[in-house]
């Protein structure tokens, strides 16, 4: 039977056509692939065949699968390797697909921890009920009939305490996961992070463009006629879209977006819950005395920069309010007084 290797960004990398026992499974468990050459292949029951943890929706690294190819061929398989990297999916299915996914699991572990939660009450009030023989601190009776069914007692006792400890530790481990699977969404959507992403996503992109238009980028140069330039182009517009569309919806909703024209130097930001004179305007962020002067302060000048020279930024992203010099200074009275 020939086994079928395939990659595409939409499914990810598959392989199919092994079967149990067939000696398949000792090389596709080395941890010698993906794009780290470091993973191995997993067995998936939902899709019947092995694949790639992290290989969907992006572009494979052709080597680590030729070099499994050859890995089959040299014991004895008949193999056949396919790549498309250019067919994907759009990066709204994807985000749609993962935050489903995530909410499955949130489902699934909190029903877990709901299992383990019950388990763990059965246990502990099955050792209380063994306890109660023993309420009155009746010891065990050595040579007396009573002894074999005491110590065996205490045993058990002992067993569903250790149960229920365990079945309560599995409770909070799997309310953790629940609660982090849960979190998903909030998590990827949280307004701060999105702007860095997409700073992150823009930079990506106008490197892109630079090495379609045959100039360098992020020290070196790439073929302008590949097509998987032409795919993560795509790929990185859909991106930037989506995340854009986010912003607009928190903006939407009360979020402000702070840039270099809310602010001049004398104001006042709020940064991580302290107030700070701001020294300089930047493109991306404002001069702020250094933090360690914030510590116990609830507004910090210029004129209390307890440490020569030093200064701190503040990025646009991660400010949370302004006021003006005159703002700040009616604030501090109104509290004085």
């Amino acid at each position: 039977m020939t086994i079928e290797i395939t990659h595409t960004r939409r499914e990810g990398t598959l392989i199919q056509g092994t079967s149990r026992g067939d000696g398949s499974a000792e090389i596709l468990r080395l941890r010698e692939y993906g794009r780290t050459r470091r993973q191995p292949f997993r067995w998936s029951r939902n899709l019947g065949c092995w694949y790639l943890p992290h290989s969907r929706d992006h572009a494979t690294y052709t080597p680590s699968l030729e070099l499994l190819a050859q890995r089959l061929r040299d014991a004895g398989f008949e193999v056949t390797l396919t790549i498309d990297n250019a067919d994907r999916r759009s990066f709204a299915e994807a985000e749609q697909d993962r935050e489903e996914k995530a909410e499955a699991r949130a489902e699934r572990f909190g029903g877990y921890a709901d299992t383990a939660a019950r388990n763990s009450e059965a246990a502990r009030k099955s050792s209380h009920e063994i306890s109660e023989r023993f309420a009155f601190g009746q010891p065990i009776l050595v040579g007396h009939h009573s002894e074999g069914r005491a110590r065996r007692d205490h045993a058990r006792m002992d067993t569903a305490m250790r149960k229920s400890i365990g079945e309560r530790d599995r409770a909070e481990h799997w309310t953790g996961r629940a609660q982090a699977a849960a979190n998903y969404e909030r998590y990827k959507k949280d307004p701060g992070r999105t702007l860095r992403r997409l700073d992150k996503l823009r930079a990506d992109l106008r490197a892109v463009e630079k090495w379609q238009r045959g100039e360098s980028a992020k020290g070196y140069f790439r073929d302008p006629d590949d097509p998987e330039l032409t795919t993560r182009h795509e790929e990185l517009t859909e991106e930037i879209e989506h995340w854009q569309q986010v912003i607009k919806d928190a903006e939407a909703e009360g979020f402000k977006v702070w840039s270099k024209a809310d602010f001049t130097r004398g104001d006042f930001v709020l940064y991580r819950g302290t107030w700070y004179e701001v020294l300089r305007v930047n493109p991306k962020s404002v001069t702020i005395p250094h933090i360690h002067n914030g510590d116990g302060q609830r507004v910090v000048r210029a004129a209390d920069n307890r440490h020569d020279g030093w200064t701190w930024t503040a990025p646009y992203d991660d400010v949370s309010g302004r006021k003006s010099a005159d703002e700040m200074q009616q604030l501090t009275q109104s509290e004085a007084a």
